[in-house]
This record gives C-alpha cells, sequence and structure tokens, in this order.
C-alpha cells in the first residue's frame, strides 16, 4: 500500500491555479507505509481520496487522524490500495475553493471535507463531476445547504443542546446569567444558540450573547463576561475552539464554568460537555467513504450518537464542582485532564 499526506504549498497554488487570482496558504508535509510501491500499484480496486480539512484546531485534527487511521487499517485488511493527501483551507474560503479546482483536476475518487466551510466548497467543486463527498463533522447539514445533493452525504455532530444545559443545571440549579459565546459567522453554532435561548427563555434565566470571528475577538468576548455571567456556553463553533485554551483559563481563573460543545474544548481546559467522540466520528466517515466508492451508492447523512459527558477534572477542582450528579445524566461520564498547549 502506498499513501501520500501532504497539504499543498502556497507556491504550488500559484502555479497549477494562477487562473483563479489568489494564492492558498499552506503547509506541505509527507509519510509512507511500510509496504512498497510496486505492491501498491499491483493492487486492484484502489482509491484516490482528498482529505480537505477546514482549519487546525484539536476537534479537526482529531477527526482527520482518525480517518487517515481507518484508511490505512482498511486498506491493509482488504489488500486494496489507498492514496490519500491531506489539504489544510486556513478556514479561508479563497484557498478551499483552489483546493477543490485542484482535487477535480488531479482525479481523486472522493473527497472528506471536515468541517462547514470546507464541506460546502467541495460540494460546489464537485457539482460537475459529481465525485463523491463524504463531509465529517457538520452540525447542522440543512442550514449549511448540504442535504439534498445526490452526490453529498457525510457525519453530523449535531448537538444536543438541551442535554448540555441541563448538565448545567445539574450542577448550578441557581444559576441566574448564563454567557453565550460563539462566533456569528459559523453556521454550525446558529441553531445550538437558538435552541439555548428557547431552553433558558423557559427556565426564566436571562442570558448574553457575546460574538467574534478572530482569536482576539473572541477572547476580548469572553473576558467582557466576567462578573457579568455565572455560567458560559459554546456549541461546536471552530472559530471558538481555536481560542478554547486562553478562553477556558480566563473564565476558571474568574471562577465560571465553561461548558461546550465537543471533547476538545474540554481537554483544552473548558469544565464539560455532553456530545460525540471525534475519534469515532472519524472513523466513521472513513468507513462511509468507503462504503461509496464500493457500492456507488450515496446514503443519507449520519448523526453520530451523543450522550457522552467529558469533563475536566482539572477544572472541576479549580472550581471547586461537585459533577457527581453527571451520572445520574449519561450513560458514561469520561474524566480527562488539561492537555499540553
Amino acid at each position: 500500500m502506498k499513501k501520500f499526506v501532504a497539504v499543498l504549498s502556497a507556491a504550488a497554488m500559484m502555479t497549477s491555479l494562477a487562473a483563479c487570482g489568489a494564492t492558498a496558504d499552506t503547509t506541505a508535509g509527507s509519510s509512507s507505509a511500510a509496504s512498497s510501491a510496486a505492491t501498491a500499484e499491483a493492487t486492484s480496486g484502489g482509491y484516490k481520496i482528498a482529505i480537505v480539512q477546514q482549519m487546525d484546531h484539536s476537534s479537526l485534527d482529531e477527526i482527520r487522524t482518525a480517518i487517515e487511521a481507518e484508511l490505512d487499517a482498511k486498506a491493509a485488511e482488504q489488500g486494496i490500495a489507498i492514496e490519500y493527501k491531506d489539504f489544510n483551507g486556513q478556514n479561508d474560503a479563497t484557498t478551499l475553493n483552489q483546493i477543490g479546482t485542484q482535487v477535480i483536476s488531479d482525479g481523486y475518487d472522493a473527497v472528506i471535507p471536515i468541517a462547514t466551510l470546507a464541506a460546502q466548497c467541495m460540494a460546489t467543486a464537485c457539482e460537475s463531476t459529481k465525485t463523491p463527498v463524504i463531509y465529517a463533522a457538520i452540525s447542522d447539514p440543512a442550514a449549511a445547504d448540504l442535504t439534498g445533493i445526490d452526490y453529498v452525504t457525510g457525519t453530523s455532530d449535531a448537538l444536543n443542546t438541551q442535554s448540555i444545559l441541563d448538565m448545567m443545571l445539574a450542577v448550578q440549579p441557581d444559576v441566574k446569567t448564563v454567557g453565550l459565546l460563539y462566533s456569528n459567522s459559523e453556521a454550525n453554532s446558529a441553531t445550538p444558540i437558538a435552541e439555548a435561548k428557547e431552553y433558558l427563555d423557559s427556565k426564566g434565566i436571562s442570558y448574553i450573547e457575546k460574538t467574534g470571528n478572530t482569536n482576539d475577538e473572541i477572547l476580548t468576548a469572553a473576558a467582557s463576561m466576567v462578573g457579568q455571567v455565572d455560567a458560559v456556553f459554546t456549541p461546536t463553533d471552530n472559530v471558538v475552539m481555536n481560542a478554547a485554551a486562553a478562553v477556558s483559563e480566563t473564565l476558571t481563573e474568574a471562577g465560571i464554568p465553561f461548558y461546550t460543545g465537543a471533547d476538545s474544548f474540554v481537554t483544552a481546559g473548558a469544565f464539560a460537555t455532553n456530545g460525540v467522540n471525534y475519534t469515532e466520528l472519524g472513523t466513521y466517515t472513513a468507513d462511509m467513504a468507503l462504503d461509496v466508492l464500493e457500492t456507488g451508492t450515496v446514503p443519507e447523512y449520519h448523526v453520530m450518537d451523543g450522550g457522552i459527558i467529558t469533563v475536566n477534572t482539572d477544572t472541576a477542582k479549580a472550581l471547586g464542582i461537585d459533577y457527581s450528579a453527571f451520572q445520574e445524566l449519561a450513560g458514561k461520564v469520561v474524566e480527562v485532564t488539561t492537555s499540553a498547549q
């Protein structure tokens, strides 16, 4: 088996995509499996897959790593050659569109975009060729206009917003005001923020909204909540995730529990979440992509099972919170500590 893992460099994008009038801000790297190239080339039934990550952060990195591990495992198990290349769009639509052009030009058999903007750009790029697009971690595929397309499917990490707010009330029954921290440019955040408002209204709990579209804006927004809120909620927001470690530190030092939409926030220092396991999501997405390639059938998107409460024990200790009540809310409670940054 032979695999290729690389990200387009700016120079390469300038050369091959000059007609687009912009360069790609990406970096490159590569690795190869132990099997020889000759063995891979002699093996029939191989596939060439593009993995397009929207941006760098721990949630998306975890998904990409799981996808690649599963593709390697299936290649070895089935004795087929799976070549894949890893692209990173740096959270820029122009770069992602250029990557889409490159993917079609290079004749990939399928594309696995990770996160909403990457999926939207790849769906557009693949429209003329109907190259299968199997996305990963789209919280609301319908809101992102990624449903009803015959060559597009994937996995959803749709958030159960109420379950997270129920967690909050289980350990903070007297909460009066909740901060809603998110990016208004993130499609993933629109539905859960609306759900959070509706839920809090029904409970007579007030809330303060703060938004930002850069790390500095998110950090400023988080800091402005200190002294005004009893807890903060952020959904599966990629922009906030980029600043999760600093936001978590600011809120924890102020004694404010930070409830989030993904376990990667929690390993960065947030207090707790109730959501999906991103390694499992990545593995499922890779299997789904191979099924599409093998059968030629594109199924409906799959919503991953949630219900896993993840708690940062370092943060819980710093906040002085007894989270034993979480055991009654979920089938599984996972304890983690803050990862080194």
